[in-house]
């Protein structure tokens, strides 16, 4: 089954096409609800979650299990679910949205399971003395963590699976897996050239899907990426630690986004589809933002890529994904972002990650640990969206004596990187309702141009 909403239009800018759906929405939360008022412990961590980590009960949802019934997939249908091929037992997932997926049991508890980024942190946070199902390094764990009448709490992690049960493999895959995570952990950065990063990435993913898999190898390499982004992104590393408290680590993540030169787009993007990414939505905020973006996805991993890259309107209706892109004279937002710091995939890693929130709350609270958000670009019912204020990074000579020497940027503007940095990294707060799927295609050229170096220097 094609996961993405696919209209079949003939304009590559047309050809996705993502609507609510607060009716599916409605039905989830008026399950849940049931579930948390018969299941103390549930309850008390989704207030928790809220107080202590601005994040909503909901969006940590991995799969509801429901008693089965004729009328239970009746209504599953006219909401818009859609059987799930991938796995053996009577589930349903929501094509064109971003929900929980639904499963129909036997038995007549009914059963949540929360995703986390590690059971057994989970376990200790919580001081929780339960077996886990699955051992360490497995495809996907889980354990039982609450039950209360008929209900059950469970909690799931996953590296590339969509499983609804523990299916344990040998001893040298897991292994495996470790030595692939610490290879990507460790993959060269900062090459001289960047093509060569790119092939060494390229060579290390090829081992890992050999020995583990194509899913697990990029569930394995995102892992490292968030971790790599967390340690330059201040209020990354201030929210994964209110998180962490509660042992739930990044697995509200939304979507992944990469800044590219123009050069390096087309390889960037064949690493990301040897790693399993299939093609959604092209991007476009206008003819005058300069830059436009290509969305991607890797269904059974659960990561979505936003990548950014400097273009005009009419080199998005081309293959941009595949075809490389000549040489520009100028360096929008994108291209100079990279020129200073590297590209994205490479040395400077992710230019932000975007995970769901409650939108308010996320900034009343980072507010009291000292991270201000920058205004929204997104303030819709069904999408909300604004950056963390960005990390000033440092910013190497031979990379400034280059800009400035091509005239990209003023002595002025050098001196000023020189003396402050230049803009990195942020951590993107969005909310999600109504299973919206898609994207702001307006208000976002606003933030991208605020969030150009040179600008910020000359606020400064």
């Amino acid at each position: 089954m094609n996961p993405f909403s696919h209209t079949g239009s003939a304009s590559p800018l047309q050809e996705f096409v993502w609507e609510t759906q607060p009716d599916a929405e409605a039905w989830l939360h008026h399950v849940l609800r049931g579930f948390l008022a018969h299941n103390p412990f549930a309850s008390q961590l989704a207030a928790r979650m809220e107080s202590e980590t601005a994040t909503r009960f909901f969006d940590w949802v991995d799969h509801i299990r429901i008693p089965k019934s004729d009328e239970a997939s009746d209504l599953l249908f006219q909401l818009g679910f859609a059987p799930d091929t991938r796995v053996f037992s009577p589930c349903y997932q929501h094509p064109g949205a971003i929900f929980p997926r639904v499963a129909l049991s036997d038995v007549t508890a009914t059963a949540v399971a929360l995703k986390v980024d590690s059971v057994a942190e989970f376990l200790q946070a919580h001081r929780l003395a339960v077996p886990i199902q699955g051992p360490l390094f497995n495809p996907m764990r889980c354990a039982l963590v609450s039950s209360a009448g008929d209900t059950e709490l469970w909690v799931v992690e996953r590296h590339g699976s969509v499983s609804l049960q523990v299916n344990e493999v040998d001893l040298e895959l897991r292994l495996a897996a470790q030595r692939h995570l610490e290879a990507f952990r460790t993959r060269p950065r900062a090459t001289g050239d960047p093509l060569d990063g790119f092939a060494a990435a390229e060579r290390r993913i090829e081992d890992a899907i050999t020995d583990i898999g194509r899913d697990a190898a990029c569930a394995y390499f995102f892992q490292s990426e968030r971790e790599y982004w967390q340690r330059r992104c201040k209020a990354g590393a201030i929210q994964k630690a209110r998180q962490d408290r509660l042992g739930l680590g990044w697995a509200n993540h939304d979507h992944h986004t990469y800044r590219s030169s123009r050069a390096c787009f087309v390889p960037m993007i064949r690493v990301f589809e040897l790693l399993g990414f299939q093609m959604r939505e092209r991007f476009t905020p206008g003819r005058e933002a300069g830059w436009g973006a290509q969305v991607i996805e890797q269904p059974n991993a659960g990561i979505t890529i936003f990548a950014d890259v400097d273009m005009s309107p009419e080199e998005l209706l081309g293959d941009f994904a595949h075809v490389p892109m000549p040489a520009r004279e100028n360096l929008g937002t994108v291209g100079l972002w990279c020129a200073l710091h590297g590209e994205a995939f490479l040395e400077a890693g992710m230019h932000h990650l975007e995970c769901q929130f409650d939108f308010s709350l996320l900034r009343e609270q980072l507010a009291r640990e000292g991270v201000g958000m920058m205004e929204p670009f997104s303030e819709f019912p069904y999408l909300k969206q604004a950056f963390s204020e960005g990390d000033l990074w440092p910013v190497a000579e031979h990379r400034l004596a280059a800009l400035q020497a091509s005239g990209q940027i003023t002595s002025q503007q050098a001196e000023q990187f020189r003396r402050a940095g230049a803009l990195g990294s942020h951590l993107e707060n969005l909310e999600r309702n109504e299973g919206f799927k898609g994207f702001n295609q307006s208000g976002i050229n606003e933030i991208i141009a605020r969030t150009d170096p040179r600008m910020a220097g000359a606020r400064s």
